[in-house]
């Protein structure tokens, strides 16, 4: 019981209010769904990149319905609440503290070898977005003409 308590304690935190940032939450285009586009950076760090964990924490994001937007070493997701879900999806920071079920939980061997990188708000996701790509590096998917099941444009 005391999990699920750990568990709930941590959504809250992760998961409170906060400002939203105009130019990292992007508009859909016309005819989209009326949900602002949230973008979070995520990075598999180089012991999940040793240990080929790489395929691994995509499938979970994809399975989770968020669209893969940009992607060097480093990935860019986006989606409603993505932040949010995306830290709650990653775990405690510390392996010994990670719920079994998230990427740090399964695959994490120490605090220092924790697999992956997340922001950890929509304004430290812009920040750590615009160090890396350029907004022509993103894809904007209802401009390419392809459809989510979970978020019809």
């Amino acid at each position: 019981m005391s999990g699920l308590l750990g568990r709930a304690a941590l959504r809250v935190l992760l998961c409170r209010p906060r400002a939203l940032v105009p130019s990292l939450l992007v508009r859909p285009s016309s005819g989209g769904t009326s949900w602002n586009r949230e973008r979070t950076l995520v990075a598999v760090k180089p012991d999940g990149v040793q240990r080929r964990l790489v395929g691994d924490v995509i499938q979970r994001f994809e399975r989770r319905g968020f669209k893969l937007v940009g992607m060097k070493m480093l990935q860019v997701w986006e989606g409603p609440n993505v932040v949010c879900t995306s830290r709650a999806m990653i775990g405690h920071t510390d392996s010994a503290a990670a719920a079994p079920g998230t990427i740090r939980g399964d695959f994490s061997v120490h605090i220092s070898r924790n697999v992956i990188h997340a922001s950890v708000s929509v304004e430290e996701a812009q920040r750590e977005i615009q160090l890396w790509f350029q907004s022509n590096e993103l894809v904007d998917w209802a401009d390419e003409g392809h459809r989510s099941s979970l978020y019809p444009a």
